[in-house]
């Protein structure tokens, strides 16, 4: 099964470090798919306030299952990784 790129599908999948198997899964379910019967995402306008209430940046609130963490401007994008890693193993 040849690939866009031009490549054979077993070495596209051994570039990306896919499965061979996994990929045909794949594809078969992508083309039992009906898209007469796909919803277009709808996207909402979100505003966001440079300070807060208290004068101050905002933080940000993510939720990840029953577990609600908030982060505060000058967090660190590896630490919020790991916790949200953690909690989606839980």
């Amino acid at each position: 099964m040849p690939v866009a790129s031009g490549q054979s599908t077993s070495a596209w999948c051994a570039e990306h470090d896919i499965k061979l198997p996994q990929l045909r899964y794949w594809l078969r379910k992508f083309k039992s798919v009906d898209t007469t019967k796909v919803v277009p995402t709808q996207w909402l306008p979100v505003e966001i306030d440079k300070l807060g209430p208290n004068g101050q940046g905002c933080g940000l609130v993510v939720r990840v299952g029953h577990a609600v963490t908030e982060i505060q401007p000058g967090f660190t994008p590896a630490i919020l990784r790991e916790v949200v890693r953690t909690l989606k193993e839980l």
